[in-house]
């Protein structure tokens, strides 16, 4: 598992890059606030599959894969897990140091049940 704590005032689309280097996937499931042309473009160069649906402002329709949009449900479900954890919810820890380790902890509780 993988993640980065951004502050909260900053947009989740700033932290797409630092998480894909190095990584190989076939294809990134998002929302539409990561519908950007940049992250589009980077997928493309990538060969992976863009299943993010466009934003309604968009001028020129964008298709997706609305049958693996679906499976986007499973991510939403594990967040709702870890928020299950009362530390994890209201992020008491002072560094994101200890945050980050209580993230790693309820997520190795969630992966042993």
């Amino acid at each position: 598992m993988r993640f980065l704590l951004l502050p909260g005032q900053r947009h989740d689309s700033v932290g797409v890059q630092p998480l894909i280097e190095g990584i190989a996937f076939g294809a990134l499931l998002g929302d539409k606030a990561f519908d950007t042309d940049w992250l589009r473009a980077e997928l493309d160069d990538r060969g992976a599959a863009a299943v993010i649906p466009p934003k309604a402002n968009r001028k020129a329709a964008i298709s997706f894969d609305r049958d693996m949009y679906h499976w986007r449900h499973l991510i939403e479900n594990t967040f709702a897990k870890l928020k299950e954890f009362r530390a994890v919810a209201t992020r008491y820890d002072k560094t994101d140091t200890s945050y980050a380790a209580t993230i790693y902890l309820a997520a190795a509780i969630i992966a042993s049940r």
